[in-house]
């Protein structure tokens, strides 16, 4: 990623059609059958990001001139991460960083704002945690 694309401590919006090709293209997957798709890869990457950057519903995905569905974005997300395309991009950076040393451990962040919440859990061992209505 370039600088002035993305000041410190800020996420990309979009990647640049070099970076992608270097960087982000060898390690996604390429489907096997049928037809090629009629939408660049790169493409294809940046509505992702626009969606995990944004938050947005997937059908609400706004599409630059109908060229792909929202569904046909969500396809290559899913298969993606599926296939593990997107593993081996993360562990490719890291791995990158850490022969350049520029991997900066000092301060790392955990989310877990994707985790699954199960509605009907059991209760909670304290009194305190426990959020069932008794």
């Amino acid at each position: 990623m370039k600088k002035r694309n993305c000041p410190q401590g800020a996420l990309p919006v979009k990647v640049g059609r070099a970076d992608f090709n270097k960087y982000i293209d060898p390690y996604l997957s390429f489907g096997k059958r049928g037809p090629s798709n009629k939408v660049s890869r790169y493409k294809i990457f940046n509505y992702i990001l626009f969606v995990l950057l944004t938050g947005c519903q997937w059908n609400r995905l706004p599409i630059f001139r109908h060229e792909i569905t929202w569904s046909g974005v969500y396809y290559h997300h899913l298969r993606w991460s599926k296939d593990d395309s997107y593993r081996n991009l993360f562990e490719s950076g890291v791995q990158q960083l850490l022969l350049a040393n520029k991997l900066d451990l000092s301060v790392l962040h955990g989310d877990g704002s994707n985790a699954t919440a199960k509605k009907g859990a059991m209760e909670s061992a304290t009194r305190v945690t426990n959020t069932r209505k008794v």
